[in-house]
């Protein structure tokens, strides 16, 4: 498969380049060389503060490395950014852990899930585009007239999805899209975003600290721990034969999870 992304020795860090140093251990992310392969499903997995946002907030274009570069079809991010902004954000949509933060509470759902067109296709949908779009994600369209606090956690989850969808990308990354859920729906979130991922032909990044739910559903596997890559590969291969301590913890910790949830 070819890449749709590449990265060449990306670092990050949250603090001023003025009270920076060379690239160290206090850095977010540290020396990352990542591919996404195209029509992929890449789970990103470590523990809390390990930089699996951060990373996914560079490859969106939310952020600026601060050394190195992300390449994103042959072309790397900054001449996107510089030269075709507005396409690249339509490529590449993200849903975020909180749903209730992802939409304005002061707008009804017809306006959160338009934005998007509006912004980046500089139209407004039609009704029938809006329609479909629910549909997509198990919605009816009598919710476009509500505000965000008359649905459900799962609901404004599946808006959130649907308004990432409504401009066609070609890669959706997921950022903890269940934690924030109750445990009866997480489950229908995430095999919603596979339907939709085979339905669409997409490009998944899967971000979650559950190691369980990234090898149920992803072909690749990336490992993060204190803001550097320690284990990448197929997801079998990972699962089945770790080559680091700090990843067999993390296989312990989900199946101790998992026997609890059963």
């Amino acid at each position: 498969m070819t890449d749709l992304f590449r990265t060449d020795d990306l670092s990050f860090d949250y603090r001023p380049r003025a009270s920076r140093r060379e690239v160290s251990s206090d850095w977010t992310l540290q020396n990352i060389a990542v591919s996404i392969p195209a029509g992929s499903t890449v789970g990103i997995v470590g523990e809390s503060g390990s930089g699996k946002s951060t990373l996914v907030r560079l490859l969106c274009g939310l952020l600026a490395p601060s050394k190195g570069d992300i390449v994103f079809e042959g072309r790397s991010i900054k001449d996107w950014l510089s030269n075709g902004q507005r396409d690249f954000y339509r490529r590449n949509q993200i849903v975020f852990q909180s749903p209730a933060s992802s939409v304005d509470p002061r707008l009804r759902i017809k306006a959160s899930l338009s934005e998007p067109t509006k912004a980046l296709e500089r139209r407004k949908p039609e009704p029938t585009e809006l329609k479909n779009w629910l549909e997509d994600v198990g919605l009816s369209s009598d919710v476009l007239s509500r505000y965000p606090h008359q649905l459900s956690g799962g609901q404004l989850q599946r808006i959130a999805v649907a308004r990432a969808l409504s401009v066609r990308p070609e890669v959706l990354f997921a950022d903890e899209p269940t934690s924030a859920l109750d445990v009866s729906v997480q489950a229908q979130v995430l095999n919603l975003l596979m339907g939709l991922k085979h339905r669409h032909g997409l490009t998944l990044v899967l971000v979650s600290h559950d190691l369980a739910v990234v090898a149920r559903v992803c072909d690749r596997i990336l490992v993060l721990k204190d803001g550097q890559v320690v284990e990448s590969g197929e997801t079998a291969a990972v699962m089945t034969d770790p080559q680091t301590a700090y990843t067999r913890t993390l296989i312990e910790a989900s199946r101790a999870t998992s026997l609890v949830k059963d």
